[in-house]
């Protein structure tokens, strides 16, 4: 195997032997053939649209919700990854026999690679992955184009769950999926990959309407970190309409819901916020979940990626379940809803009620809800602020958590940033800081929680805002600076969705991916001044300077 697609890859380098997320080799080589299907997919969606056929959205759809899959801690289930290239292969065999009889001939090349044999997939798998490109930056730029459209797909498919497609978001998909086939100057990869920072824009704004049509937008809200005396379910990862759903199913059943990670957001919704049995978030992010899912007694629901490995010895290896894209072999996986209909939830419902109550971790209540709406509605407030030197600056502080201890970088910055600062957050890097202290500025809290990763649109329009308010011609005229935590596929989306922006100087850490080669990094830096994090007192120094 060889996966560099997280921040945790080994040694900076490469996962080679398994993964540091816990992914075996064979689990790594399924994703990769999946992957390599999902080129061959696109390539003939690329020759039905030549021949006049309209197969995008059919086609996008399915590449969309398949790179999902191979999120880092998405599926570890090497029965569904198989399942996922059989499907793939059965999309590939529609297309070829739709376009044989459109074309009146046989069509031949290496996208139409067809097995049912696991053995011959393991055999192909070693043959297509990563390392198949042997120059190092061309390797660095498909990679950097797919890894971002990982993101990209898995926010596609967030709101087509919610009705919301653009078949332009698919139709990129596709084209940027078979250009990693095709022999492209480095000219034509770059554009490839800073397109794909405005496909992912495109992609969060269809997401955040889609969410906000359904469920209201975010609203300012305190959320509870206690436990009540009900048992309870806790929901992670980031699907709103399983959130939705499993409270409609709870409701007076006696069972009160929590959420964990990523799904925190979710209290900051109107449509979700009226539901009193949703008693607020239990734990922090999604690292921590061994010992937090042991403590909450509960069932666990796992809606999307940020799963890790469940150990013989975990109590709750009975009582966590999947669902969607999400995969880990002896869980049991809840199926898909039908069309018009609702994922069952009733056994975990029936499970919950024989559990004990959540333990108390924590008490208290932690402050969210300040998506674009919210902080534009307040947007005089925070201007006077700005023109009095009340704030001084903004330092965007997005992204995702991780295990490395580099990390505390982050709580060191929070803490130590002057007085006179606001951060605004997505993502849950935010569980670095958004426990603390910080207080406020003339009643705006120091610490603006925008939601969910995908939510980091939201920073982008507020910043956009702010630049037309105050007459600016360009976005880094703002006091703003971005100090950008990542670990996975969807933190590399929304950092394309910054370039495309024309925001420069965003510092990365606590590294640099490493499916960046050093003339790819050149690029980047001399177009973007995209650097490194630093030490804490030096790179807050730089920021307050606008450098």
């Amino acid at each position: 195997m060889f996966c560099f697609q997280c921040q945790e890859t080994a040694k900076g380098k490469g996962c080679t032997i398994a993964g540091v997320c816990g992914k075996k080799e064979e689990t790594a080589n399924f994703q990769d053939l999946l992957i390599f299907n999902l080129k061959g997919i696109a390539v003939l969606a690329a020759k039905a649209k030549e021949a006049g056929m309209d197969v995008t959205t059919e086609a996008g759809r399915f590449a969309a919700k398949a790179l999902f899959t191979t999120i880092t801690n998405a599926n570890f289930d090497d029965t569904s990854l198989v399942d996922w290239v059989r499907q793939a292969l059965a999309v590939k065999k529609g297309l070829v026999e739709k376009l044989e009889g459109k074309l009146g001939k046989d069509l031949d090349g290496s996208a139409l690679w067809f097995s049912d044999n696991e053995e011959e997939f393991q055999a192909k798998a070693k043959t297509v992955g990563v390392l198949a490109t042997e120059n190092e930056d061309v390797r660095s730029l498909r990679e950097l184009l797919i890894i971002g459209l990982k993101g990209i797909a898995a926010y596609a498919d967030h709101a087509a769950v919610l009705g919301r497609e653009k078949t332009d978001i698919y139709d990129f998909i596709l084209k940027a999926l078979a250009s990693t086939t095709e022999d492209l100057s480095v000219d034509e990869m770059v554009a490839l990959v800073l397109k794909a920072g405005e496909v992912a824009v495109t992609t969060m704004a269809t997401l955040d309407e889609a969410n906000t049509s359904a469920y209201g937008n975010p609203e300012i809200s305190e959320v509870n970190i206690g436990v009540g005396n009900n048992p309870g379910i806790l929901i992670s990862g980031h699907d709103l309409k399983d959130m939705e759903e499993l409270l409609k199913q709870t409701e007076n059943t006696g069972v009160d819901v929590y959420t964990h990670g990523e799904m925190l957001p979710a209290n900051y919704y109107p449509a979700f916020k009226r539901y009193e049995h949703l008693k607020g978030n239990y734990g922090s992010s999604w690292w921590h979940q061994n010992k937090e899912f042991e403590s909450f007694n509960g069932p666990i629901l796992m809606t999307t990626n940020c799963i890790i490995p469940i150990k013989k010895e975990n109590s709750y290896a009975d009582r966590i379940f999947t669902t969607g894209v999400v995969g880990y072999p002896g869980v049991k996986h809840l199926p898909e809803r039908s069309e018009g209909g609702a994922k069952d939830f009733s056994g975990i419902i029936a499970l919950a009620k024989g559990c004990a109550p959540p333990t108390e971790i924590e008490t208290g209540t932690i402050v969210g809800g300040f998506a674009h709406n919210q902080v534009l509605a307040l947007a005089d407030k925070v201007v006077d602020a700005v023109k009095s030197g009340a704030i001084k600056r903004f330092i965007v502080m997005a992204g995702c958590d991780g295990r490395q201890k580099g990390r505390g970088y982050f709580t060191e910055v929070a803490e130590q940033l002057p007085k006179d600062t606001v951060i605004l957050t997505a993502g849950c890097a935010k569980y670095r800081y958004n426990k603390l202290n910080l207080g406020d500025i003339n009643g705006i809290p120091r610490v603006l929680d925008a939601g969910q990763c995908n939510d980091s649109y939201s920073l982008a329009v507020i910043a956009l805002k702010l630049k037309e308010v105050f007459g600016l011609d360009d976005i880094n005229e703002l006091p703003i600076s971005f100090d950008i935590g990542w670990y996975e596929q969807k933190a590399v989306a929304v950092l394309l969705a910054l370039l495309h922006l024309g925001v420069k100087g965003i510092r990365l850490g606590p590294s640099l991916p490493a499916f960046i080669s050093p003339a790819v990094l050149n690029v980047l830096v001399e177009n973007f001044d995209i650097k490194p994090i630093g030490d804490v007192e030096s790179d807050i120094q730089a920021m307050m300077q606008g450098n």
